[in-house]
């Protein structure tokens, strides 16, 4: 597989990733880029680079024809009382006939920023490859994504992590419930929606079909034999610290009997698939995972 390195320094991708995860201040992400940018790229040009830029990670547009989208409102007791997210569904599967296909459905769960506009792009892709997906807002008890991923990284930290999770639980459990969804889910995610990926494949049991969680840490040990869904996980290869935990999650799977694989890609940092993130997106990498993504999902959404 052909694999790219960052264009900028490692150590400048591996500072923002630590930035918008909260590790690190606004002002000591600059100083840090000031002291990396020396004798590189001016310190601007550098920190535009690791910026996202949706408008250009773009794949799928908002008013494309062949899908049809909204945002729907999903109740959820025992989280934070309701969540919203983005519902997107094939065009050509509600006009084939009077009545609409039942379609697979695949929940899509953002990083720690809430439901930005690239996660929304995600879930039209997985509309153009024939299933129904849904986005949910995690921020959605604080107002939803405010526009802005520092600002949405700071609003994710003030929400009570139980009731979110629980808020996760509810929409995989409402796209499930749905008359024009077949009634097999899987769910993906990147980053903490990776880690909410493997989650919902402990909480969900058999109501879950499949899961393919990005650079997400795995559940607790004594979980795992409750999954039941096929487990497919991508990680970057320098992105060490996930990385080194997929061979004791793989062990656990093994054991547990859950139908699984994993894959670590050459080359590639945490955040590898967001094309929002040029820095740190690797396109033969993201491409091949994505793929692989979908053929998993088919093969156990669609028997």
């Amino acid at each position: 597989m052909e694999s790219t390195q960052p264009k900028v320094p490692v150590e400048a991708v591996a500072l923002y990733n630590k930035f918008i995860h909260g590790g690190v201040t606004r002002r000591a992400f600059m100083d840090g880029i000031q002291k990396i940018a020396v004798g590189t790229m001016a310190t601007t040009a550098m920190v535009e680079a690791l910026m996202p830029n949706y408008a250009a990670g773009q794949q799928v547009s908002p008013t494309d024809n062949r899908i049809k989208a909204s945002y729907e409102t999903v109740p959820s007791p025992n989280g934070n009382g309701s969540i919203k997210g983005y519902l997107v569904r094939p065009i050509s599967a509600d006009t084939r006939s009077e009545k609409p296909s039942k379609l697979p459905g695949v929940i899509v769960i953002h990083e720690n920023r809430g439901l930005n506009p690239h996660i929304e792009d995600v879930a039209r892709r997985f509309a153009m490859q024939n299933f129904m997906a849904f986005a949910p807002d995690g921020l959605t008890s604080l107002g939803g994504f405010p526009g802005d991923d520092y600002k949405g990284g700071q609003m994710f930290s003030k929400v009570d992590g139980k009731k979110m999770a629980e808020d996760m639980v509810a929409s995989a459990q409402w796209l499930k419930a749905r008359p024009d969804c077949s009634g097999k889910i899987a769910v993906t995610g990147f980053c903490y929606g990776g880690s909410m990926s493997n989650t919902l494949a402990v909480r969900l049991g058999a109501d879950l079909s499949a899961a393919a969680p990005f650079y997400g840490g795995p559940p607790a040990d004594a979980d795992i034999p409750k999954i039941k869904a096929a487990i497919m996980a991508h990680h970057g290869e320098l992105d060490t610290r996930l990385a080194q935990g997929w061979p004791a999650y793989d062990k656990a799977l093994t054991a547990a009997g859950v139908p699984h694989e994993g894959y670590i890609y050459p080359n590639c940092v945490h955040g590898f698939n967001c094309d929002a993130t040029p820095e740190r997106y690797n396109k033969a990498a993201a491409d091949l995972a994505f793929q692989r993504t979908i053929d998993w999902f088919n093969k156990y959404t669609r028997a």
